[in-house]
């Protein structure tokens, strides 16, 4: 086996939760008691305390800042640590605070850990007075005629916007990508065939536009020639045939808390525009205006996360909660619908199942305050003929509830609703069927993805709808969309946990020696950052071929019952690989054969666009982003982009001219994959919206 990266004790230096990267920091404890720290500064609470804890020792989402490791790395290097601190940190945004808040923030850290406070200080240069010669005022807009005219078009170009209803997302105009993944279906597809395999060569960029850096994972919405993209809490509109700015939105959360992961994505319903942010809240706005129209808070402190953008049915924003681990969340997350008009909350539904309440009998007998996890971390889909809204939840976080061995008969320990397929009435948020996919996930393997509404042809000319999902461990479920009968399962082969799938029922069988025994490492595939993840399958319901963005990869996986984090992993390359990692494969789904797959040494880092015109776009660890023939893998046209391009790409149409968007810049995943891909350096970390064209006829 190929040496591991990245060992840090009981937890993992990188671990991803469904999408989220497990923050790359500093060094971690590998044993001490725990401790509180008193004064913790306001500073580290907002910057620094969602991934490594108030107690500086750490937890889900970053390893610990004290310990004995820590102390015997930074030992009388104050400098490097202030270094790495400003240049490092926060994620997504390094070098965004202040030069006094790193210096504090460095400070209190060497203090926590017992290091001698030894930060050197940067000079600042003190500003030149107001009245300096050398510092002459801003010469005064020059809003002439052109300026005027220009101001005129893009505003009489928003007032044009339709109102955006249920239909509409169901089956949008062809140009239009007006939801996420385009439609309700949630398929990443687009009929546009403009570009296709016999022009794609000749792409070349129509422009592009500069965003607030973040965290990326970005797909921008495109609805009747505007395109609306969020980055870091700064909504922006843009003409989408030329990037011109028609209005901005900024919203900074309220106490400077920097999440680990931004929300990715917008919805948009009747003329309004719906954005969640990173400290918890739904906002409207007025699609056409960026006017403010109401602010709902959902959680009321940093604990969880709204990670994607709701899913609107029937004028009911249906948003998923994510998260509820990091700070040990009581009780699990939630999914809550918003009255569209108002931001008025009018249901709710705990996605982790309550003690007496169907399924909670499931928890192995621990109270509710023992709970956590079933986060939902992507959007929900919704089919208008069975009525019901899809919903998708990741695992439990703390394994000791459902490893401890107990005494009564019957299946205890399955922990719904996580791994879970849930079906929603959108009008009253009771739960209408259920399908739990993985019992009992100790792993960290979530089945939280996208839910895909696929049209699956029976008989002679009949069909079904079937909810289609593949977990972390790279196996596809399909479900009867009406029911949640059980229809067929799909091994991509890169898993070693599951033995074997009940063709009836689709449970998995683990293999008996996998099973965590306390103390005992284990070698798991693929690893808790998934064989897949966020990156979203597309599917081509043309030739009912998905194609899906796959990662090779292991872990070292560690039970230890004594710890606050009691599963401990770090992730490897297979023992059986040969230095490829990246993935991508099509899969017709009516065969159920794999029409070809594309093997490479950089990491997926994109989700998958399909289109009619023949193609599959995608993105990779190397900042390629690529078009292939969709029925042979062929690659046709590939470009080198200023960044990695961790995102969603989309395809739109404007003034009848079909482009391709992608969003470049330092999401979450790409360091987690980058230790094992060297070779391929990140830019410098900024976040850009590229959009590509034909070239125009006649013109050279």
């Amino acid at each position: 086996m190929k040496a591991a990266t990245g060992i840090v004790g009981r937890t993992a230096v990188s671990h991803l939760k469904a999408g989220f990267f497990i923050l790359v920091c500093f060094a971690a404890v590998t044993s001490g008691a725990r401790a509180d720290v008193p004064g913790v500064p306001g500073e580290y609470k907002t910057n620094c305390a969602a991934c490594h804890r108030d107690d500086l020792w750490g937890g889900q989402f970053g390893p610990a800042l004290i310990g004995e490791q820590f102390k015997a790395r930074w030992l009388n290097r104050g400098k490097d640590l202030l270094d790495f601190v400003t240049l490092k940190m926060p994620p997504g945004a390094p070098g965004s605070l202040s030069t006094e808040t790193y210096q504090k923030l460095t400070s209190y850290i060497q203090r926590a850990a017992g290091l001698p406070v030894e930060v050197t200080s940067h000079q600042a240069r003190a500003p030149l007075p107001a009245d300096d010669p050398h510092n002459p005022p801003p010469p005064a807009e020059n809003r002439d005629a052109v300026f005027r005219a220009a101001m005129a078009h893009r505003a009489a170009l928003a007032e044009s916007l339709k109102p955006i209803d249920d239909e509409v997302l169901a089956q949008p105009s062809d140009g239009d990508w007006p939801i996420w993944r385009r439609s309700y279906e949630q398929l990443g597809y687009s009929p546009l065939s403009d570009v296709n395999t016999t022009n794609v060569n000749q792409l070349k960029v129509a422009w592009s536009w500069s965003l607030k850096p973040g965290t990326n994972e970005i797909e921008p919405l495109v609805y009747q020639g505007i395109l609306f993209i969020n980055s870091t809490g700064t909504v922006q509109a843009l003409e989408a045939s030329t990037g011109d700015l028609i209005w901005e939105y900024v919203r900074p959360s309220g106490q400077g808390f920097v999440a680990v992961t931004h929300p990715r994505n917008l919805a948009l319903y009747g003329t309004t525009l719906f954005v969640p942010t990173i400290d918890g809240h739904v906002i409207a706005l007025d699609a056409r205006t960026g006017k403010l129209l109401w602010d709902h808070q959902i959680a009321s402190d940093y604990k969880v996360q709204l990670t994607n953008g709701p899913v609107i049915v029937h004028g009911k924003v249906i948003q998923g909660v994510a998260g509820c681990a990091s700070l040990r969340v009581v009780g699990g997350c939630f999914v809550v619908a918003l009255d569209a008009n108002t931001g008025e909350e009018l249901w709710r539904f705990n996605t982790v199942a309550r003690p007496g309440a169907p399924g909670g009998d499931s928890w192995n007998g621990v109270p509710l305050e023992e709970r956590f996890g079933a986060s939902v971390w992507m959007s929900g889909s919704y089919d208008a003929n069975t009525g019901l809204v899809y919903v998708g939840t990741g695992q439990t976080y703390y394994s000791a509830a459902l490893l401890t061995p107990r005494h009564e008969p019957g299946p205890k320990n399955a922990a719904l609703y996580t791994d879970t397929t849930l079906a929603l009435d959108p009008d009253t948020g009771k739960l209408v069927w259920h399908y739990q996919h993985f019992t009992r996930d100790v792993w960290d393997l979530d089945w939280a993805f996208e839910r895909s509404l696929i049209k699956l042809p029976v008989g002679g000319n009949g069909s079904q709808i079937a909810v289609a999902t593949i977990g972390k461990m790279g196996i596809l479920d399909a479900l009867d969309a009406k029911t949640g009968r059980y229809l067929f399962s799909y091994d991509f082969g890169i898993q070693n946990l599951v033995k074997s799938i009940d063709p009836k029922t689709g449970e998995k069988d683990v293999f008996p020696e996998k099973w965590p025994v306390a103390h005992v490492p284990q070698t798991v595939c693929p690893t808790s950052a998934g064989g897949r993840n966020w990156p979203s399958t597309a599917y081509d319901p043309v030739s009912h071929t998905i194609y899906v963005p796959m990662i090779e990869s292991c872990m070292q996986y560690i039970w230890d019952p004594s710890a606050a984090r009691d599963s401990g992993y770090f992730t490897t390359a297979r023992p059986d690989g040969d230095g490829n990692f990246g993935r991508l494969a099509a899969l017709d789904l009516v065969s159920r054969k794999i029409r070809w797959v594309n093997r490479q040494r950089a990491q997926q880092s994109s989700a998958i666009l399909a289109t009619g015109g023949g193609l599959v776009f995608e993105g990779s660890r190397d900042r390629m982003f690529r078009a292939h023939d969709s029925a042979t893998g062929e690659t046709l046209w590939s470009t080198r982009l200023d960044g990695v391009p961790d995102s969603y790409p989309i395809t739109f149409k404007a003034n009848g001219k079909q482009y391709v968007a992608v969003t470049t810049g330092p999401a979450m995943l790409n360091f987690v994959w980058a230790p094992f891909t060297p070779e391929f350096k990140d830019s410098n970390p900024a976040t850009t919206l590229w959009v590509f064209e034909l070239p125009t006829r006649g013109v050279h």
